[in-house]
């Protein structure tokens, strides 16, 4: 009996910036008795949904506690400065943390970068989310640092940004708890990872019961002899009369 049939849907978590949706149509396509249902959920809140068993995998940013989770790191993104249209960074290409030291740079409660030393001075608060910080950026009260993953999804008319190839940068991965690792998780690390249908780290796309039906098929094109079958309307060719 496959998945399909017993009616089991796979859980996929993702928090903000992450976009799955180049995974989840190839599992439509490649798994598609199967239903993928996606769980949005703050980077703050995943690991205790996975722990819980809310998601069969999630995508994460690291770091994260990774105990009793199997953790496959899968790309590494670009930092921004997020700022006014017309703060004075907004000239340059790209900035450096040096650039800036004089500007008040907000930290919310959600961050996702892992900072040693926080770049800039302090701001006046400390918001609770990302969504609230970008808001404050407009506002013109400080500047803010996040992924460029980030910086897109809460874009607004009246904020842009600039990378700063010098800040620390946030990882994405693929999570899920280890006692949790079922066939249709491995086929969606498959799918991650960019495995065929065929690979033999995938699910085998005949079973057992079907090879030989498969074998049986292929040798009803040869008759018993081996030799090529003689179509019924042309007769074999006899000994011509001398």
């Amino acid at each position: 009996m496959t998945d399909g049939e017993t009616g089991r849907v796979f859980r996929l978590a993702y928090v903000p910036g992450v976009t799955p949706a180049k995974w989840v149509n190839v599992w439509t396509e490649r798994m598609p008795g199967v239903p993928i249902t996606l769980v949005a959920v703050p980077a703050a809140e995943v690991v205790a949904l996975l722990r819980d068993g809310g998601a069969d995998a999630a995508f994460v940013r690291l770091p994260v506690d990774r105990d009793g989770l199997s953790v496959i790191p899968l790309y590494v993104e670009t930092t921004v400065v997020v700022v006014p249209k017309d703060h004075a960074v907004t000239a340059a290409d790209e900035v450096s943390l040096a650039d800036l030291t004089d500007d008040e740079v907000l930290h919310p409660l959600d961050d996702t970068i892992e900072w040693t030393t926080r770049p800039g001075q302090p701001a006046f608060t400390r918001p609770p989310t990302t969504a609230n910080a970008v808001e404050l950026v407009a506002a013109g009260t400080g500047l803010l640092l996040v992924p460029q993953s980030l910086a897109r999804l809460h874009h607004r008319r009246d904020v842009t940004y600039r990378p700063v190839p010098d800040a620390p940068q946030s990882q994405v991965a693929l999570a899920w708890p280890k006692d949790a690792t079922t066939d249709l998780v491995e086929d969606f690390i498959g799918i991650v990872r960019g495995r065929t249908v065929n690979s033999s780290r995938g699910r085998t796309p005949a079973s057992p019961a079907e090879e030989p039906a498969q074998r049986q098929a292929q040798k009803s094109a040869k008759n018993g002899s081996g030799r090529r079958a003689v179509p019924a309307g042309r007769k074999r060719k006899g000994n011509r009369p001398r």
